[in-house]
Formats: C-alpha cells, structure tokens, sequence
C-alpha cells in the first residue's frame, strides 16, 4: 500500500490530504490486482548460415594496418619560468578587472604560476585503434 506523508509542520496546521490522493494507495493496489499477466513471447531459433559460396578474400590482399605512434615531449616548465618576470611587470594590471579577481594582482599571478608549475611531469595517454598518442609535460 502506498502511503503519502506530509512533513510535520504541514500536519500541525490542521492539512487534511484530499479524497483523491487519501484513496490512492486503495486505487494503486487494486489496478495491480486486475492486470493479466503478460505473455512471453517464444524464444528466438537459431538460424545456421548457409554456406559460402564465393571465396574469401586472402589475406595477403590486404596490407596490414599500421599503428602510429605519436609522442610529444613539451618543456614547459623551463618556458613558464622565461615568461613569469613579464606577468610580474604587468600584475599592476590586474587591478582593472572586475571585484572578485582584480584585489590582489600579485597573489593572482603567483597563484596562476603555481598552478602552471604544477603541470610538470602530467602524462598524458591516448589509445585509439588506429593511434596511441604519449604526451609527456615537464
């Protein structure tokens, strides 16, 4: 039977549910109990190929798939390093975005450098079926 409940502070202001949704349980359980059940339907035959008439292909006809291999080494941490005296020089900027980034420009651009710092030695793997790609971040 199903049984719908109404939190506390609902019931305490005198909520009475009405007829329809107090009667549904009584509703459910009785359409339940006028369903026929369902027939199965027959289980599949297994149907056996007919044989082959036309040779298959040799394999020598086909050449054979190459897998390529691709893999990047990407020196990132040593271009990071060249590049952060600039984002110092133009932290002062900064100060022109909007409220919640443009408070503290320095914290800002050392937090975004930790950040990029922190993507030395990420491998990244791809495998594909025609493809397997090695993407090495130090």
């Amino acid at each position: 039977m199903i049984m719908v409940t109404y939190p506390p502070a609902l019931r305490r202001t005198g909520f009475v549910a009405p007829r329809a949704i107090s009667r549904l349980g009584a509703a459910v359980m009785e359409a339940r109990a006028a369903e026929q059940p369902r027939p199965q339907p027959p289980p599949p035959i297994a149907q056996v190929p007919a044989p082959r008439t036309t040779p298959a292909p040799a394999q020598s006809e086909q050449p054979p798939r190459l897998r390529v291999v691709i893999r990047l080494w990407l020196p990132l941490t040593p271009l990071f390093l060249l590049l952060a005296p600039f984002a110092l020089l133009l932290s002062p900027l900064i100060w022109l975005a909007p409220a919640p980034y443009g408070r503290r420009p320095f914290a800002t651009v050392f937090g975004l450098g930790a950040v990029l710092m922190s993507l030395g030695g990420t491998l990244v793997d791809v495998e594909a079926r025609d493809a397997r790609i090695h993407i090495r971040i130090f």
